[in-house]
């Protein structure tokens, strides 16, 4: 299981890990069409999280200009608008209520499945090919997260193809996951970890 303690610092903290970790994604698409498809289903799926804000005038430039931020100003791609400057970028949406639904498998989350579910109902096209690619790389990081030594493609493969009652499918031969990143704990961190886990062995 990841920790808090060993992960980066969120630019937007309000869009949740699982968006940041596919803005990280995409930053590593060297296809830029494919780069460009990957943005604009990403913030797709930004928007959807905020369906109250979506009467807002200029929320579409909203999201543009927080994908820009979340990717450090480093995604190359075709801006539909003129990005907002990081020094006078205040504006944020408002935080998400934490969804109290039940989810079939935690280490994957309540955001993950929602898009299993959306994944279920999407013609075939480059957008749902996009989606797909950022929902098993997300899975495949997930469940890397919650326990390294489990992890396994095959088992991601398995767990989209039971979230979505089969209609996607992937062809291990032909799909090509991201590598997980991999993070170790400072010495401070693991410190403190080792101290922490000794306290609870007292109070047992």
């Amino acid at each position: 299981m990841e920790y808090n303690t060993r992960r980066k610092k969120l630019p937007l903290p309000e869009y949740g890990r699982g968006i940041q970790n596919m803005v990280d994604y995409a930053l590593t698409l060297e296809d830029r069409e494919e780069r460009q498809r990957c943005a604009n289903t990403i913030v797709s799926i930004m928007g959807n999280m905020f369906p109250h804000l979506r009467d807002v005038s200029d929320f579409n430039h909203k999201l543009w200009d927080h994908l820009a931020a979340m990717s450090n100003y480093q995604l190359d791609i075709d801006y539909p608008y003129e990005i907002t400057p990081e020094a006078t970028l205040h504006a944020k949406p408002k935080p998400m209520a934490y969804p109290m639904k039940r989810i079939r498998y935690r280490h994957y989350g309540y955001l993950l499945e929602s898009l299993l579910k959306k994944l279920k109902d999407m013609e075939d096209g480059p957008e749902r090919d996009a989606l797909i690619r950022l929902v098993a790389n997300q899975m495949k990081q997930s469940l890397y997260n919650w326990n390294k030594d489990g992890m396994d493609e095959e088992k991601v493969a398995d767990d989209i193809a039971y979230y979505t009652d089969g209609k996607v499918q992937l062809d291990l031969e032909k799909f090509h996951f991201a590598s997980v990143q991999t993070r170790s704990l400072s010495g401070g961190a693991a410190m403190g970890m080792r101290v922490q886990r000794k306290n609870n062995r007292k109070r047992n």
